[in-house]
């Protein structure tokens, strides 16, 4: 019987043992799977298929793999500017491609500077010599923007044209607050630093609202000027200021109306609008699906491009890239973890990278967490190699605070900058919970006993320290801005404030030096660190990370029990009313998840992408940040 329970006992613990075996074999083969690359080696001739089904970024935040499988949810794709710039280049000299076939039917828009990048990329695949077709149900801003550039511009008869400009209505909580007995205590320094408002006030400020309506111009001036050079006979004014007569005139046929614009050129099916390509690159020999036409997708293509980039030289110029809200922990890529960004950073500095530039699309964060990333930055400048910093959508606040280091600051006039200001908000309850018979006592030893207290009341002895620290951040940050563009202290205040600026105002003012994509960045660091422009090799600082977006998107949305949005103009308004939603729930988190003294722009939410609204910060939660962010060195 004994022997009997010995042999039941291992046959348990190879059957335990093997099962283990298995599992760990279907997790390394599911991570395998997950981590594939595209195949390079699927490259035909034909045309070149952008089907950009998410949203254009600056970086491609990592998605969780076993997250997203176990919600059984397909994650917003998300396309980097530059990948998508780098494919339109090498597509336009490669002679297998023929034309672009631009399908925007699932595109869900993109910072302005981001889509000017590749509108750019689009205008140069058209130079030469190819022509482009596009088509999308919804035509929005962003996609009217890339979709400018086409020969033929085609729209589904369900579908059309909604042209809106920037802009739209903020919520203001104060009043809210006051009925529930919720006290928001503000610190601040910057009479236009605007992102407390919405929990001291009923409606915009006059200085928030003269510095936004100032903004909301200049942006809209821009998108104008670009779509109305890429097509001359398009009627924006009627579009946007008489649309029941542009719509009468046509029947109120949204896609007729479209056409008569001149923001649209066609109107027809998917299937029709890739018949018409077929005719141009002939059809696909290896599907018999209506409407398809020889064609190579994106991510082959992108393959095949990366994998002909030469890493071979010693000299090297090196990129990193601060994309999103700056948090002190190891958030990202896609959110800017400041002790992550930091350690890329030094690992770096045993590369003997000849210079460094700094990519910023940042509308800030902690104060603490800018901290970080300034000083690993001066860590490479005091190698002695130049520094240049290029800007994106948007570097303001922390955003400009990380770029102080800089020897030359470039940015495109789109680009917010500034926002040179802090505050901290902390909510307290004190009245709410005496309103329901809710009482505090104790004993304090000094007035900063146990304080800030959010239950009790915030002290003045607190109510002191922490407004100290706040104009202690303020003070240093001008000293930061005062010491790096070489003017006096008065007149970084003049051009602080929490004013945000777009791109030409503070290249006048003389917050950046010129005018410049990050191409132009990394070539004056190479001509700084006197690199020739065939001898050096640009690195990009933690692009070795691991997607998964699109291979789950493709696993994902084989599900049959997936279900998807609507895609025409109805659809298109929802997207951006849940957008308002998802901005609800930040403003919330940001009241009650107190994350220290903070250096970020309210004002840049204008250019976010509809799907990243939503996104929460890692950062350090907690009413503790904010003390802790006063004496943090």
């Amino acid at each position: 019987m004994v022997f009997a329970r010995k042999v039941w006992k291992l046959l348990v613990a190879i059957k335990d043992g093997l099962a283990l075996i298995f599992l760990l074999l279907f997790f390394l083969a599911l991570f395998a799977v997950l981590s594939a690359r595209p195949n390079p080696g699927v490259v035909r001739d034909g045309a070149l298929l952008l089907d950009i089904d998410g949203v254009v970024v600056e970086e491609v935040a990592p998605v969780d793999p076993f997250a997203a499988l176990l919600s059984n949810t397909v994650p917003t794709r998300e396309y980097a500017a530059r990948d998508l710039v780098r494919t339109i280049d090498a597509a336009a000299s490669d002679e297998r491609i023929q034309a672009l076939a631009l399908d925007l039917t699932g595109f869900l828009g993109g910072g302005g500077v981001n889509l000017q990048e590749v509108s750019g990329a689009l205008q140069r695949f058209k130079a030469a010599g190819k022509p482009i077709y596009t088509h999308a149900v919804a035509y929005g801003d962003s996609a009217m923007l890339l979709a400018a550039h086409s020969d033929e511009i085609w729209v589904d008869p369900f579908g059309g044209v909604a042209i809106s400009g920037p802009g739209g209505e903020n919520l203001y909580y104060a009043d809210a607050l006051e009925r529930f007995n919720v006290t928001a205590n503000v610190y601040r320094v910057g009479t236009y630093k605007s992102a407390v408002e919405p929990y001291t006030q009923n409606s915009m400020s006059p200085e928030a609202r003269e510095n936004l309506s100032q903004l909301l111009a200049t942006l809209w001036e821009e998108w104008r000027a670009t779509v109305r050079q890429a097509r001359p006979d398009a009627d924006i004014e009627l579009v946007t200021s008489d649309v029941e007569g542009w719509l009468a005139a046509s029947g109120n046929d949204i896609a007729e109306a479209s056409v008569a614009a001149g923001l649209a050129d066609r109107i027809g099916t998917r299937v029709e609008w890739g018949e018409r390509i077929a005719e141009e690159v002939g059809e696909d020999r290896w599907s018999e699906d209506p409407g398809s036409f020889a064609a190579t997708e994106y991510d082959p293509f992108l393959a095949e491009v990366n994998s002909g980039i030469d890493l071979g030289s010693d000299a090297k110029v090196g990129v990193v890239t601060i994309a999103g809200t700056i948090s002190d922990g190891t958030a990202g890529p896609g959110s800017a973890g400041a002790e992550r960004i930091a350690n890329l950073l030094d690992n770096a500095l045993d590369d003997d990278l000849d210079a460094l530039v700094v990519r910023v699309n940042s509308p800030g964060g902690t104060v603490t967490g800018s901290e970080t990333i300034r000083r690993a930055i001066l860590r490479h400048k005091a190698n002695g190699i130049p520094i240049a910093v290029s800007m994106g959508n948007y570097a303001a606040s922390g955003g400009y605070w990380v770029a102080t280091p800089a020897d030359r600051i470039f940015a495109e006039p789109q680009t917010l900058t500034g926002s040179i200001g802090v505050f901290l908000v902390l909510p307290s309850f004190e009245e709410l919970l005496a309103e329901y018979g809710v009482n505090s006592d104790g004993v304090r030893t000094t007035g900063l006993s146990g304080q800030p207290d959010i239950f009790s009341g915030i002290s003045e002895e607190a109510d002191t320290v922490l407004q100290a620290g706040v104009e202690t951040t303020y003070s240093r940050f001008l000293n930061l801005v005062a010491e790096s563009r070489g003017i006096s202290l008065e007149r970084a205040d003049e051009l602080g404030q929490g004013r945000v600026w777009d791109g030409g105002s503070a290249r006048q003012l003389g917050l950046v030096d010129q005018f410049g994509d990050l191409e132009a960045a990394i070539a004056w660091a190479a001509e700084r660190a006197e690199l020739t422009a065939d001898e050096f090799d640009v690195v990009y600082l933690g692009d070795d990370a691991p997607q998964y977006g699109s291979i789950l998107s493709q696993l994902l949305a084989s599900d049959n029990g997936q279900t998807e949005g609507g895609r025409d103009i109805a659809s298109l308004f929802a997207q951006r009313e849940m957008a308002r939603f998802a901005q609800v729930t930040s403003d919330i988190d940001q009241l009650f998840g107190a994350q220290g003294i903070q250096a970020r722009c309210a004002e840049c939410t204008v250019l976010q992408p509809v799907s990243r609204l939503s996104a929460r910060p890692a950062a350090d939660a907690g009413w503790l940040a904010a003390m802790r962010a006063l004496w943090r060195d």
